[in-house]
């Protein structure tokens, strides 16, 4: 698979949450843990997805934050 995208995190799938219309999937991923991202129902069914595989979550952000305390 070949991609622009940079920020690209292998890891394994934890769960699946389904609802009526979008999916929550959770990715444990080495560090900083698990990701949480917000898919539609159909793309993971389209995808195949289930608990235990290996995956992959790739992050596009139009913007990133730096914060200090």
């Amino acid at each position: 698979m070949k991609i622009s995208a940079r920020n690209t995190l292998k890891g394994k799938i934890e769960s699946i949450d389904k609802g009526p219309v979008s999916a929550t999937v959770k990715i444990k991923i080495e560090s900083p843990g698990t990701i949480t991202a917000s898919i539609t129902k159909e793309a993971v069914e389209d995808l195949g997805l289930k608990d235990g595989e290996e995956v992959y979550a790739i992050i596009k952000a139009s913007q990133v934050l730096v914060a200090k305390k």
